[in-house]
């Protein structure tokens, strides 16, 4: 049975937090501590996110699934995760959204472990920039990661936040993905990060990432790949090669949202803005059936709400965007 919302939305993608630790401390999303580290027990076990796969897949319908953290490359067992959702869904897409860190020793073995592809984290590849933004000197781990991907032959789709300090950089970061035939997304900055200090008369837009762009390449819109896919797409210098802008704040797309999402504790959380949660871990530690499992996902996904409010009465959630996962 399909899992589905009172407005008629169908999820589709499941994204999965396996940790909340990190190795960056990017300002629109972690403190400069960090966030408190979980306790191994609270986090859900390789068992555990298997089952939770299981139940999305085989009882209500997922059709993909991208583990995320935090930064999931800190889970020594991350092989052993995509491998044995592999072999219980071999045509499954599995993703991982990651800052690339770690992955040059690691990208091999993720994909023959079964991985799919990759979504890599990376606002800036001007060095200095990139150490303010995510208060770590880390761009050359980073562009080693991106290196050792390619040559394991990963699909590698680049996510940049667009923020202030970057936007007069953002061609030369589109030249650079250019150049290694990887897809370039800009995102718009969200009010999920753990200090509070997003500002909607500080945001960068989409117009603005595009108008920024222009200046130095064509674009022609060709809009989305599919309804629920959340970047819209633009021809660069008349193609073949695109670049996407993910407009969350000001061109909302909730209405075809088809995500669904659990913490790293495992919580399930239909919408990025909302801090209704239903406890799966629990409900799995304390005996439940899959039958269970699945009734009390559906149960949080019917009251999942039409959409985020408008810029100017948005309100913070109680989790950012490092706990709940990407």
């Amino acid at each position: 049975m399909a899992l589905q919302d009172r407005f008629g939305r169908r999820a589709r993608d499941l994204r999965i937090s396996l940790t909340q630790a990190c190795t960056l401390r990017c300002r629109y999303c972690m403190p400069a501590e960090g966030l408190p580290l979980l306790p191994r027990e609270e986090l859900l076990t390789v068992a555990e996110v298997a089952r939770l796969v299981d139940v999305a897949v085989d009882d209500l319908g997922i059709e993909e699934v991208r583990l995320t953290g935090g930064e999931p490359l800190v889970r020594r067992d991350l092989e052993q995760i995509v491998a044995t959702i592999r072999t219980r869904h071999p045509d499954v897409p599995i993703a991982l959204t990651t800052n690339a860190i770690g992955l040059a020793r690691r990208a091999h073995e993720l994909r023959a472990a079964g991985l799919t592809r990759l979504n890599i984290s990376l606002d800036t590849i001007d060095a200095e920039l990139f150490a303010q933004v995510t208060r770590r000197d880390r761009l050359a781990d980073v562009v080693a990661g991106i290196d050792a991907a390619l040559s394991a032959g990963f699909s590698i789709k680049v996510n940049a936040v667009a923020l202030r300090s970057t936007l007069e950089r953002a061609s030369e970061l589109l030249d650079w993905c250019l150049a290694r035939g990887l897809e370039l997304r800009f995102i718009e900055n969200m009010p999920l990060d753990a200090e509070e200090t997003w500002s909607a008369s500080d945001l960068v837009t989409a117009a603005d990432v595009l108008d920024e762009l222009s200046r130095h390449h064509r674009l022609a819109p060709i809009g989305r790949v599919d309804a629920g896919a959340p970047a819209e797409r633009w021809l660069v210098d008349d193609g073949p090669a695109t670049v996407g802008v993910i407009a969350s704040m000001t061109r909302s797309f909730c209405r075809s949202c088809d995500r669904t999402r659990i913490t790293a504790e495992g919580r399930v959380r239909p919408c990025l803005f909302s801090d209704d949660e239903i406890d799966l871990r629990t409900a799995m530690r304390s005996g439940a059936t899959d039958s269970d499992i699945a009734a009390l996902w559906k149960t949080v996904t019917w009251r999942k709400s039409a959409g985020h409010a408008a810029l100017g009465v948005l309100t913070h959630p109680r989790r950012t965007m490092g706990a709940i996962g990407g």
